[in-house]
């Protein structure tokens, strides 16, 4: 455990120094997606991967926090770590009261309910003149970017904090008693129900976090990008980044999101670059299919399957 703390700490020191030595901002816009994309497909694995409980809904929790922080901003001026704690607990409700109407459906029911949830939270977001409502609305970036030569490297960092954050604890709830109970619930629920496990309390705990991630994921988009509108933050490619990167990775343990994040982000980071941003959702769908087919228990899977067939060889020999 003391060797695992050692790893965030190597993280954050190699991303700081990144700042220091990297002059080309492309990198940190690049690093920027890639470990937003990591922080909601952690999140959404806290919930999907760890219960079992397939969630549609998940931009729509991103665009709540992202709106959050585009509302107080407007209203109070506060600073990005404010925003990002108050988006991550507006959202962090909301999971625990949806999940609290709708975890008691399973299947493709819950799946359906939290797509109609996020339709659900586009309709108000349309609708409210205070924040732009389908018209947008435009942030003005700071001026302070603290120590850091761009505000784009502040971002950087804030958001390497963020995933930081939410893989330990991701870390965390697999090891925990909680975990072991999340873990029951996606294998066999009615089992886990009969053997005393606290199946509802334990879903709701799962969706509380799942939420709180997704809003302070969200809370820093609007300065990343200056103008937000619902299309944008409610957006198909967001939704489907954040289920194809635990399903790429796998789902069934902590560390999957994080390969799948790796993978994909960096795939369509130097697709941009090198053809078209427009084929991103594009290689995502492929990917995701393939993977699907071939491949369901994600690239964890396919390593642990092959090391399970060298051992049944060896010893068999």
């Amino acid at each position: 455990m003391r060797k695992f703390w050692m790893v965030p700490v190597a993280v954050f020191v190699a991303g700081l120094l990144l700042t220091e030595s990297l002059d080309n901002e492309f990198y940190f816009f690049a690093g920027y997606v890639i470990l937003q994309g990591l922080i909601m497909g952690t999140a959404w694995n806290i919930l999907g991967g760890f219960t079992g409980y397939v969630n549609f809904g998940s931009a729509g929790f991103f665009a709540v926090g992202a709106y959050t922080s585009i509302a107080l901003n407007k209203a109070y001026a506060l600073p990005l770590p404010i925003l990002i704690l108050a988006s991550g607990l507006v959202c962090g409700i909301i999971g625990l009261g949806a999940g609290y109407l709708t975890l008691r459906l399973k299947g493709i029911y819950f799946a359906i309910s939290t797509l109609a949830m996020a339709i659900v939270f586009e309709t108000f977001i349309n609708n409210w003149e205070y924040v732009g409502g389908a018209s947008g609305a435009y942030i003005l970036t700071p001026a302070d970017s603290l120590f850091f030569s761009s505000y784009v490297e502040l971002l950087f960092m804030v958001m390497l904090i963020i995933a930081i954050a939410a893989v330990c604890f991701a870390r965390y709830l697999a090891v925990s008693r909680i975990g072991q109970g999340l873990t029951a619930i996606r294998d066999d629920e009615l089992a886990a129900e009969c053997m005393g496990v606290p199946t509802l309390r334990l879903k709701l705990i799962s969706a509380t976090a799942m939420g709180v991630f997704m809003g302070m994921a969200g809370a820093p988009y609007p300065f990343f990008v200056t103008f937000v509108d619902p299309l944008s933050a409610f957006s198909l490619f967001i939704a489907v980044n954040s289920i194809a990167m635990p399903l790429i990775g796998g789902t069934k343990v902590w560390y999957g999101p994080v390969i799948g994040a790796l993978i994909l982000g960096l795939t369509q980071e130097i697709t941009t670059v090198t053809i078209s941003s427009e084929l991103n959702l594009l290689i995502v769908g492929v990917v995701l299919i393939g993977f699907i087919t071939l491949a369901p228990a994600g690239i964890v899977g396919l390593v642990q399957d092959f090391n399970r067939k060298r051992l049944r060889a060896k010893a068999g020999d």
